[in-house]
């Protein structure tokens, strides 16, 4: 599976790596080097990223799943239980 960012959110991401190199580095980097290093990090860095984010949420998932049992629980042959405290 292919990661891609939206095209604002891609923007926004070489806007950051450009004014990151301009604060933290030597040298700037221009908005094409900046964009071949973000496809870069997306192509490489990205899926690790992404299955990490995958596993956080599956792991959430079974914790609600493994709850579904005591949200909805109906006791169950109620009814002559219910019927004594009537009387």
């Amino acid at each position: 599976m292919t990661i891609e960012l939206p095209k604002e959110t891609r923007k926004e991401a070489i806007a950051s790596i450009e004014r990151y190199f301009a604060e933290h580095m030597e040298e700037r980097i221009g908005n094409i080097a900046a964009g071949a290093l973000l496809n870069f990090f997306v192509e490489e860095i990205g899926p690790a990223i992404y299955n990490r984010a995958v596993a956080d949420v599956q792991e959430r998932l079974q914790q609600r799943v493994s709850e579904i049992d005591i949200e909805v629980h109906e006791d169950e042959f109620t009814y002559w239980q219910k019927q004594s405290k009537r009387r």
